[in-house]
């Protein structure tokens, strides 16, 4: 197993690719605390999965872009696994509208979810990678983040901007045995697109742009985090790595 022994927190863990990644990284041996904002019951469900696999696991509701409820997860994690070894910033919203009619709270609240709440965590986990001189943060953006959307300024720019950061704090953790990096996702099959009544339009779309002509899975992501998450990638930092079946080129 890659992670024996390791302990992880991965936000939004209750859905999707943040479900994938923190089942992968207890199969792969670590314990793992999952946050969630509103499905209690997807999140518990979770915890109890990774506990049949023999592994420690937390589930604790949490609104990303509070500064003091990250520090409660960061504290709690370290206080039931002993110690915290990786950070996956997943969780994140949209709120899509072009940008004439765009609302000021629109822009905020996407900005605060999926770029102020990358930060919160890794400002809470960063003294203690830095201490024990090791720990790997795993940043979720998107290739939208890389090429921009029509109708998703504020998501464009909230992922573009995780680029940017990643590769900041690539640069100011990397002498403390630190690596941060980022995976791009395309189009995966979450709950969310599942459940869109512009479901077919929206696979008909990306699948135009796709080159392994395949809609990808949150277990596409999983793998890759995982690996990031590994001692496999120990000289690997820095990085945007895209999961996207070839759809950005």
């Amino acid at each position: 197993m890659l992670l024996e022994g390791k302990s992880a927190i991965v936000t939004g863990g209750s859905q999707g690719i943040g479900t994938a990644s923190s089942l992968m990284l207890a199969e792969e041996g670590a314990d793992v605390c999952l946050t969630y904002r509103k499905h209690k019951e997807e999140a518990e469900a979770v915890k109890e999965q990774i506990e049949a696999m023999g592994r420690k696991a937390l589930a604790i509701k949490c609104d990303i872009s509070s500064f003091a409820e990250a520090e409660t997860v960061v504290k709690a994690t370290v206080e039931a696994f002993g110690k915290l070894d990786i950070l996956v910033n997943n969780a994140g919203m949209n709120w899509d509208g072009v940008c004439w009619k765009m609302t000021e709270e629109q822009w905020d609240r996407v900005l605060d979810v999926n770029l102020k709440g990358y930060f919160n965590f890794t400002r809470h986990t960063a003294p203690l990678f830095k201490e024990q001189k090791y720990g790997r943060v795993i940043n979720v953006t998107s290739i939208n983040g890389l090429r921009g959307k029509f109708g998703q300024t504020n998501y464009s720019a909230s992922k573009a901007g995780i680029v940017g950061y990643t590769k900041a704090v690539a640069k100011e953790l990397g002498a403390f045995g630190v690596t941060v990096n980022a995976v791009a996702p395309g189009l995966i099959e979450t709950a969310m697109l599942k459940e869109s009544e512009a479901r077919d339009k929206i696979i008909d779309m990306a699948m135009a742009e796709i080159v392994l002509k395949r809609v990808g899975q949150p277990e596409d992501l999983a793998n890759v985090i995982a690996f990031l998450a590994s001692d496999k990638a120990k000289h690997v930092t820095g990085e945007v790595i895209k999961v996207d079946g070839g759809q950005y080129i």
